[in-house]
């Protein structure tokens, strides 16, 4: 890394208000290995397909280029404003020049609970698929009682979370090299796994693209009513690109490196995703198997029936492998949002929450918060395995939610004639969607509405599809979602607003940072953050200030 090159990455953080204090050690294909573990094609195809397939048979498969494409149109805006804004927290800083003060920080806050509870969602894909690999990971019963699956899953999760608390407490270094390597692993895993399938086929891909499998019938919207449930499976799996944008403090070269890390990782996941489950369909057997829609067998039972015991189980441990560092990444970004909200005061005890280590140069405190309060969620899984499904579709609901409390400000920033932001650089050269920007904003932002809605329907299916049935389960995602965002706004509102701006341990030194983008003098410290919405007129609305 070149002093060029450091001292680039520092100038570009000063303009937040913040001094480099993490390590900038993440190069192109770290970054990129970032947002794709996130996102983890091997874990998401594989954890969800038989979600998929049973809801809306073979023909579900086309709701993978559907999603791919909306999502597509959001990450093309997230790596426009990557290129003009590398720090950590992305979405929530990104917030700041876009919209209120009240914007950001609920961006912010929807973000971080999403993502705890994301976490604790994620690891439970162990369940699926390592009592698969060897029985004897099924150390609680046989598989068969009332409770087993559900603990299991707890246990197994739960020494998952304790690993990635350790790794990412260790430093950025070993988390990056170890979620490269896994990212190496699974990408070659999954061109294995395609060439393997696509020489087993046993039918032609128009069999499988028109075959419903009778899903529509009795439903008020024929199948379509069905495969809108089916495309959730595909939803939950295409998100979580922005990770590669969130390291951007410790990226080298971010403003080049990081929007190309966002669309490269989306574009790579859908086709090899996309090749996976299309080949995995087009090479099964008997497409009337039960196993196909079990959360016992699904894709799973499909690699292990077409590729062998043997050769199968590799792969599955291949699957393992990518569902570590897919849990791996969801914790690292979640960690830099919570350490970008408390760096900004704007966290309960906020000077601990943003304490950077100072030998491992990385936030340990919040590594601990995150991964307690996730294993605290997967608790809840023992007895109550209803109650969680509800809060797992809710935190990906939230997920679509905040990225919208990104891409609406921005196109009303568009529409406004204020894109780019009045006294900013020209940072085009890196990455910039140009007479493109408004039509790919306005698609980001209709589909992200669209696809919120349809992860929140309150479908019986989806919320409460075993007995006993209550409607709040049913409501869930409007009642938990409601909770989260008042207790948050309350929160906001009542206190963090009032002590809200820059650590003084964390705010850069005035008399020697660059020159801020509004074009305010350097050597005046600002007091607190300036909102939009108590004075419009104003431009020079810096991101911190020094309290």
């Amino acid at each position: 890394m070149s002093a060029h090159t450091t001292q680039d990455g520092e100038s570009h953080l000063a303009e937040f208000g913040y001094k480099q204090e993490l390590d900038r050690s993440i190069g192109k294909f770290s970054s990129f290995a970032a947002g794709v573990s996130y996102i983890s094609i091997l874990t998401g195809t594989f954890q969800l397909f038989y979600f998929g397939f049973g809801a809306g048979g073979p023909a579900y498969l086309w709701s993978w280029p559907m999603v791919f494409l909306g999502q597509l149109m959001v990450a093309l805006c997230f790596a426009e404003l990557a290129a003009k804004y590398p720090v950590a927290g992305s979405l929530y800083n990104w917030t700041k020049r876009l919209g209120s003060r009240t914007t950001s920080w609920m961006a912010g806050w929807i973000m971080l609970t999403a993502s705890i509870v994301t976490l604790s969602a994620t690891v439970l894909a162990y369940q699926i698929t390592l009592p698969q690999l060897w029985s004897g990971f099924q150390v609680v019963g046989d598989g068969t009682g009332t409770y087993d699956f559900a603990i299991n899953a707890v246990i197994l999760g739960s020494a998952l979370i304790l690993f990635t608390t350790v790794v990412n407490a260790y430093g950025v270094k070993l988390m990056s090299r170890i979620n490269s390597a896994g990212v190496f692993i699974e990408l070659v895993a999954a061109v294995l796994i395609i060439v393997i399938l696509a020489v087993a086929m046993t039918r032609s891909p128009v069999e499988v693209l028109t075959d419903t499998a009778g899903m529509g019938e009795g439903r008020d919207l024929g199948y379509l009513g069905a495969f809108l449930v089916a495309s959730l499976a595909s939803a939950y799996v295409m998100y979580g690109f922005d990770t590669a944008s969130s390291l951007g403090e410790e990226t080298i070269d971010p403003r080049r490196t990081a929007p190309k890390a966002i669309v490269r990782a989306v574009t790579a996941s859908f086709v090899l995703g996309g090749l996976i489950l299309l080949f995995g369909l087009m090479a099964v057997r008997d497409l009337d198997d039960p196993q196909l829609s079990s959360s016992t067998g699904g894709l799973q039972y499909v690699l292990l029936q077409v590729a062998g015991t043997g050769l199968g189980k590799v792969f599955l441990a291949c699957i393992v492998i990518a569902i570590t560092v897919c849990c791996l990444a969801v914790h690292t970004a979640t960690i830099r949002m919570m350490f970008a909200m408390a760096r900004d005061n704007n966290l309960p005890f906020s000077a601990r929450l943003a304490k950077v280590d100072p030998k491992r140069k990385t936030p340990v405190v919040p590594a601990i918060v995150i991964g307690v309060l996730s294993i605290s969620i997967l608790l809840i899984n023992i007895r109550q395995p209803q109650i969680f499904t509800v809060i797992t579709s809710i935190a990906i609901i939230m997920i679509y939610l905040a990225y919208l409390l990104v891409t609406v400000p921005m196109l009303l920033s568009r529409l406004r004639g204020r894109w780019p932001l009045p006294g900013e650089r020209n940072d085009g050269k890196y990455f910039s969607l140009g007479r493109w920007g408004l039509p790919v904003n306005i698609l980001a932002v209709l589909w992200g509405a669209g696809m919120a809605l349809n992860l929140a329907w309150p479908r019986r299916e989806i919320y409460n599809a075993t007995e006993p049935y209550h409607w709040y389960l049913q409501w869930g995602a409007f009642v938990f979602i409601g909770v989260i965002a008042l207790v948050g706004l309350a929160y906001y509102l009542l206190r963090a607003r009032h002590n809200s701006g820059v650590l003084p341990e964390h705010a850069v030194d005035t008399l020697s940072a660059a020159p801020a983008p509004s074009g305010l003098a350097t050597g005046v410290p600002v007091a607190r953050l300036v909102d939009p919405d108590e004075d419009p007129g104003r431009t020079d609305v810096p991101v911190g200030g020094v309290r």
